[in-house]
This record gives C-alpha cells, structure tokens and sequence, in this order.
C-alpha cells in the first residue's frame, strides 16, 4: 500500500538543490508518494509546524526544539556547518564602537528561525527585536527603520551591496563558544511514522542530493525560477556552502552541535514550555 505525503521547503537555492531530483522522478520511491511540494519561507514552515500541518518539512533547528513531540529530524538534507552562520548587519558606520548592539532594535529573519535564538544566546539582554521576512531585512537595516538586522540563506552573499557592514557573525561567534558547527535547519519528518517509512524518505533525500551533485546543471533552471537573488555565483556559493557533508549525513558530530543548541536555547529560556523528545 502506498502513503501520500506532503512536503514543504523552501525556496532558497540550498532547498531546490536538495529537493530537485526527488520532486522531478529522479528518485524512486518504493512504499511512498509524495503530494506536489509546497515551497514557502523556512519562517512560515516553523509556524505551519507548531500545528503538524506537514508531513516532511524543512525546518530552523531553533523551531524543531518546540516541536520534538511532532517531528523528528531525519539524518539527510540538514544545513549545517562552519563559516555559514547569521549575519549581525548595520549600516557602514554603525559598527560596534558606535554603540552597544544590546540596546539597538534589530530586525530578525523570523521568531523561530535559529538566526533568532542565536541573537538571543549573543546578546541575552536584548529586548528589541522586529520580526520580518528573512528578505526584507537588508532593506529596513539600510533605510534605517532598524539599527541592525539579522540576516540569513543569499543576503550572507550581497549585504555589502546594500551599504551594510557585519558586526558579529554568529556562527563564527558560535563556532568560538562551543568548537562544534553551527546548527541552522533540516527536513523533519512526522515522528508517528513507522521506521520503514522514515528510512524510505531520510534514503530518498539523501540519493536526491547525490543525484544533483552528480548533476548540478540539470537542476540550475529549477533553482532560478524559485531563488530571491539570480546571480549565478551567488547561486552557487550559496550551494557549496549550505549543502555539504553534514547534509548527506548529520553524523556524530552534528548531532552533538544539535543537542548543545537545545541545551543552551533551555538555558536562556527559548524552549520553556517545549516537550522534550529525542532528535
């Protein structure tokens, strides 16, 4: 008997790389069906998840840690590594010896994005946040209707073009605190699946990415029609950085960097009223 389920990702090119052979019937699927994808931003996917409404979901890792009694992270299709982090941006002048980034209002890329719970293990005193969409932030940061901004996915690629400078790159401040890669999203399948069935999709993922590797090309137009910044080699820097190792397998390593950012998200109160579960 086959299961029909749905899936959601987004739209950044790191997702569609991802994704693409498997959506486009590169991939077989023995035991499993998969309803056409619904691609929207990671944001948008993190609240969907709060009410279950996905089968297969990317995912921040800071919104997996408020639904571990719903989903489970699957080992493939993770984005996860080093030197790929948020960004703390401000306008060029209004750098850290301008003033204190603790008191500044600061844009951020989504409440649940794990560029959010990172601002909130940087700067634990921080209050003023103003959330929007990951791609309206570099704007509102350089028409000065917020101090500073988080920024995520292509704008690590172009800030500079908007008159932006980098205060603090929290991955690398990250990186510094912990010795373990930064964390930023996976896929997440629903956790009341069999084990049959959520190797079928974590194996699925995996050759999907295997298969756009080996076939980068095949998957370029793909990607363009869906990616917010069309320059080919933003589009490919920001392959080559999101989608790497740890997302064909989260491995040992990258569950520890998992698990110590839960543990530290705890510490500082993100996840008080969260259920706790395995990964």
């Amino acid at each position: 008997m086959t299961t029909q389920l749905s899936l959601g990702y987004s739209p950044c090119p790191n997702d569609t790389f991802i994704f693409y052979a498997l959506t486009h019937g590169h991939i077989p699927l023995h035991n499993l069906q998969l309803s056409v994808p619904v691609l929207d931003d990671v944001e948008t996917l993190n609240t969907w998840a709060l009410s279950a409404k996905l089968d297969i979901t990317k995912l921040s890792f800071h919104a997996l840690g408020h639904v571990r009694d719903s989903y489970s992270m699957l080992s493939s299709g993770a984005a996860l590594g080093r030197g790929c982090g948020p960004l703390l941006v401000a306008r060029n002048g209004s750098g850290p010896g301008k003033s204190d980034p603790s008191k500044w209002t600061i844009a951020v890329p989504g409440r649940y994005t794990t560029a959010a719970l990172l601002l909130k293990l940087f700067l634990p005193t921080h209050e003023q946040k103003v959330f929007m969409r990951f791609d309206a932030v570099m704007r509102a940061v350089a028409d000065g209707k917020v101090d500073g901004g988080v920024i995520i996915h292509e704008s690590r690629f172009t800030y500079q073009e908007y008159g932006l400078s980098c205060v603090q790159d929290l991955g690398v401040w990250w990186e510094q605190e912990t010795g373990l890669p930064i964390p930023l999203g996976c896929i997440a399948a629903r956790k009341s699946f069999d084990q049959q069935v959520f190797q079928e999709i974590s194996a699925a993922v995996s050759a999907s990415i295997g298969w756009a590797k080996a076939h980068p090309e095949k998957c370029s137009a793909y990607i363009k029609d869906h990616a917010r910044e069309l320059d080919d080699k933003v589009i490919a820097g920001h392959v080559d950085l999101y989608v790497n190792d740890f997302s064909i397998d989260i491995g040992d390593e990258g569950r520890a960097a998992v698990k110590e950012l839960f543990a530290r998200g705890r510490e500082a109160g993100a996840f008080a009223n969260a259920a706790q579960g395995g990964l």
